[in-house]
């Protein structure tokens, strides 16, 4: 029986991304990374050529064609022999990568922007007919944990979260095709973040499947470190056991696709937590994930 989550592995092919930037920027190596990763259990490989941690800089956008396509091209080819269905996701806010990678095999647009920065990113998609995923971002990776402030951030997380969706609805993307993204650590302090996971059902009441992308982030380190009494956080590699634990809290409150780094660990939490929540929850999430 299929399991009623998905995993997303993220193939990063960028030199600035804060956990694994630059390993992975010989396309060769990011297709092996991405492979190694579907032999872990993931459902969805995400490729992304532009880093979106705070402070980073933008990437043109031929560069940006540069870095994902021959991966996008080299995992299609390699997902033809893949025992089981493999998606293949491209994370872009530019409509003319997001056009190339769907040629190359993508069926997934993994927008930060919600659909935002690039006009033509909502035609590209509906004519498609790919997935999507749409998320929250205060500002853009450059300015977004400039002082972020919210009254109360769960709502007006889910009214934006709502409002993207409705118009990503009227350009015509079909509604089973979106899912939604909290945008946890994009503009957000260690206490928002918190608060976007506790009252997660929130945003689950919304009615779409919602991604969670906790892996690694800085907050974790930062409640690791002051739970042990240290002085300073321990860096991306100390912060699994944390992803971990969101995740798995994620999924109790309604999270359905978990974008992470280390796909078997939490593959392996996440059965855990269906196994002990039981049919009555899978019942209640039934129809919530987006077609593929």
């Amino acid at each position: 029986m299929a399991a009623p989550y998905r995993m997303m592995g993220i193939v990063n092919v960028t030199p600035d991304s804060f956990s694994d930037g630059g390993m992975y920027l010989d396309a060769e190596a990011a297709i092996a990374h991405g492979l190694l990763l579907a032999g872990e259990g993931a459902d969805i490989l995400d490729v992304g050529g532009e880093s979106t941690r705070p402070g980073a800089e933008p990437v043109g956008l031929e560069e940006e064609l540069r870095r994902v396509l021959p991966v996008i091209e080299g995992l299609a080819q390699e997902a033809r022999s893949h025992p089981a269905a493999l998606q293949l996701s491209v994370d872009t806010s530019k409509a003319g990568v997001a056009r190339a990678a769907l040629a190359a095999g993508a069926s997934l647009i993994n927008d930060v922007s919600a659909l935002r920065a690039d006009p033509q990113m909502a035609e590209v998609v509906a004519g498609s007919g790919a997935d999507c995923c749409l998320m929250h971002m205060r500002g853009d990776p450059r300015t977004m944990q400039q002082d972020p402030r919210y009254g109360d951030v769960v709502e007006e997380v889910r009214a934006f979260l709502r409002e993207r969706l409705e118009f990503a609805v009227a350009a015509g993307i079909a509604r089973e095709r979106i899912v939604l993204d909290p945008g946890i650590g994009f503009g957000k302090t260690d206490a928002h973040n918190l608060e976007l996971l506790r009252r997660l059902d929130e945003l689950a009441s919304i009615g779409q499947p919602l991604l969670i992308g906790t892996s690694r982030k800085g907050f974790l380190g930062r409640i690791r470190a002051h739970a042990a009494g240290a002085g300073e956080p321990g860096g991306p590699s100390a912060r699994l056991a944390g992803t971990i634990a969101s995740n798995v809290l994620a999924y109790e409150r309604g999270a359905s696709v978990f974008r992470v780094h280390e796909v078997a660990p939490v593959a392996d939490a996440l059965a855990v937590a269906a196994a002990t929540l039981g049919a009555t929850w899978t019942a209640r999430n039934a129809g919530t994930r987006a077609r593929t």
